[in-house]
């Protein structure tokens, strides 16, 4: 079949006239062929998957109720537009009792569809054509894309182990930071887990002060932290100054589905993206922003699924060790970051090879039926994600045990 005059009218952002027609295989794509071949060779073996990093559980049965509730109401039928105040003043309650932030919800909050809608929207306030927008690698993409498809540019710090999986802010060219507007950062950090520290925050807000950046702090696993002390680039001092924070109760309160977040901060910046998003979408349903505010008003939520996301971590890093690996426990959330083994042996003396993390990531799920996602933006790298599903500790036992015994079979070269 001939193309069709639509071919031709597809904007560059996406492809433009060759929209559709790359035969690239992504990342994430290959990882789903994977699986759907693994398990078709091997039917009775149960696959253990790591690779998706979503929460394993329903949302606490408080805030489902509080939804059932809200959805009920009459009251609640209408667009939310840019949020009802009920949710901020819980989200500006949350931020001081975890964070200790304090926050005025009239001016410093409004409520996001998740955070990767926030991080589509922001750039609309920012972005011209030809600016630049620092951002970390690997990491998540997404305002990146958004600056890129208004003609902006993104300039890549790489994370390295080296580094604590640190951006060295130092290493910006000069050239660059005179077209630099944004920074944006995610700490504790996907893929790599690894946590910001206090020193870096603090240097991070000089920097943008020095360079005129706005940061854009995507805190989506912030709250998920297994010592209790968790870490906000706003309790830094003047911090509000340059900066936005962005949270999520997907991860801290198992509620990925439900959409709901907020952005918090600088009160321009945060009264400029509700802006630009009263331009993009009529709001989250005050059911759910309801029912979200319902969470927040119990932090020990956050707590308790940290402390499970803590708990398999430890079995997990056990594990890897125990083989050979030299896996480093995270501080939050629940990603375990580590360098790919160099080649695997199986048990008749057959010797695989990996030069990259996804070589090491599709012999994974091909042998042993254990999916986990390659990062090899800044070496060869793979991330395992303690989200499997296991209904209580006995399970989770159980899930990790299967994950020795098949890895066991091989020994490792690192």
């Amino acid at each position: 079949m001939s193309d069709s005059y639509i071919q031709n009218l597809f904007a560059e952002r996406i492809g433009g006239v060759n929209y559709g027609k790359s035969n690239t295989i992504y990342k994430f794509e290959k990882i789903k062929r994977a699986k759907r071949a693994a398990k078709a060779a091997k039917p009775d073996v149960a696959l253990i998957d790591m690779g998706v990093g979503e929460p394993d559980e329903m949302a606490f049965p408080e805030v489902v109720e509080a939804l059932y509730a809200a959805a009920k109401d009459p009251a609640n039928r209408g667009y939310a537009d840019n949020g009802g105040r009920d949710f901020k003043v819980a989200a500006a309650s949350y931020m001081k009792a975890v964070f200790g932030v304090e926050l005025d919800p009239d001016t410093e909050i409004l409520h996001s569809i998740g955070s990767k809608a926030a991080l589509s929207i922001l750039p609309n306030c920012f972005i011209n054509a030809g600016d630049v927008v620092l951002m970390t690698t690997p990491g998540y993409p997404i305002f990146g894309t958004h600056a890129k498809y208004l003609g902006g540019e993104v300039y890549n710090l790489k994370l390295t182990e080296e580094n604590d999986f640190l951006p060295d802010l130092d290493s910006v060219p000069a050239d660059i930071l005179k077209r630099a507007k944004v920074i944006v950062v995610n700490y504790p950090n996907n893929p790599t887990g690894a946590s910001a520290t206090r020193a870096f925050f603090e240097k991070l807000v000089a920097f943008a002060k020095k360079n005129n950046l706005v940061v854009v702090s995507d805190a989506a696993y912030a709250s998920l932290t297994f010592d209790g002390n968790a870490l906000s680039i706003l309790q830094i001092e003047g911090a509000k100054d340059v900066a936005v924070e962005l949270h999520s109760l997907s991860k801290s309160h198992n509620m990925t589905g439900w959409r709901i977040g907020w952005v918090c901060g600088n009160p321009l910046i945060v009264k400029a993206y509700g802006d630009v998003k009263d331009n993009t979408d009529s709001g989250q349903f005050l059911g759910i922003q309801l029912a979200a505010a319902k969470g927040l008003e119990n932090p020990s939520i956050t707590r308790a699924i940290a402390a499970k996301y803590s708990r398999r971590m430890d079995m997990l890093v056990d594990v890897l060790k125990n083989l050979g690996f030299s896996p480093r426990k995270p501080k939050a959330g629940f990603f375990l970051y580590m360098p790919a083994p160099k080649a695997a042996i199986r048990p008749d003396g057959t010797r695989t090879e990996f030069k990259t993390g996804e070589d090491f990531s599709q012999w994974m799920i091909s042998e042993h039926l254990i999916s986990t996602v390659p990062w090899d933006d800044a070496g060869a790298f793979v991330r395992f994600s303690v989200t499997f599903e296991a209904h209580g500790e006995e399970a989770e036992k159980t899930v990790v045990a299967e994950i020795a015994r098949r890895m066991g079979r091989s020994k490792f070269e690192f």
